[in-house]
């Protein structure tokens, strides 16, 4: 939130893995063109009933895989910023590169990659697997440049511990 107010989020947006999509209305409230797409059926549908409560005309939410080459043609692009909230972490090192690589597709030359994911500083062992800074550096090594990889709380209703450690990482695309 802090930073998409801040005017971290620019121009044309994509939301990867939007889920319910309140990463989306947050672009639109700030009169960005926004997308989200997701890979579950259900969680696209209580996004686009959740902006029809609010009144919020969206682009569009989208029901796909952004590793499917169909569904990054109907998502068009370029996109000036794509959001991931949650996304990076699901993938194992060796699928990585290719999610990488798919999101990397759909941004404009110059477009920022905004990542946040579980941080390896976060204790125990439940909920989704933590991500180092090495982690990040590694992935994004080839085709992009790192502006920051920041620590950050997230907080997150319906957990046992409502504040989590993440990293917030910020990288655009390079030639």
């Amino acid at each position: 939130m802090a930073f998409a107010t801040s005017g971290g989020l620019r121009g044309r947006v994509l939301d990867v893995g939007c889920g319910t999509g309140e990463h989306v209305l947050l672009a639109v409230s700030l009169g960005l063109d926004a997308t989200g797409v997701d890979i579950a059926p259900t969680a696209i549908r209580l996004a686009q009933e959740k902006a029809a409560a609010r009144g919020v005309t969206v682009p569009r939410f989208v029901v796909g895989d952004i590793l499917s080459p169909a569904t990054r043609v109907e998502l068009g692009g370029p996109y000036d910023t794509i959001t991931d909230s949650g996304v990076f972490h699901t993938f194992a090192d060796v699928d990585r590169p290719a999610f990488v690589s798919a999101v990397r597709s759909l941004l404009s030359a110059g477009g920022r990659y905004v990542m946040l994911v579980f941080s390896d500083a976060e204790p125990g062992t439940w909920g989704p697997r933590r991500i180092s800074r090495t982690e990040i550096n590694t992935a994004l090594g080839d085709g992009w440049q790192i502006e920051s990889i920041e620590p950050v709380t997230m907080e997150v209703v319906g957990l046992p511990q409502h504040e989590v450690r993440c990293w917030l990482t910020v990288a655009r695309t390079v030639d």
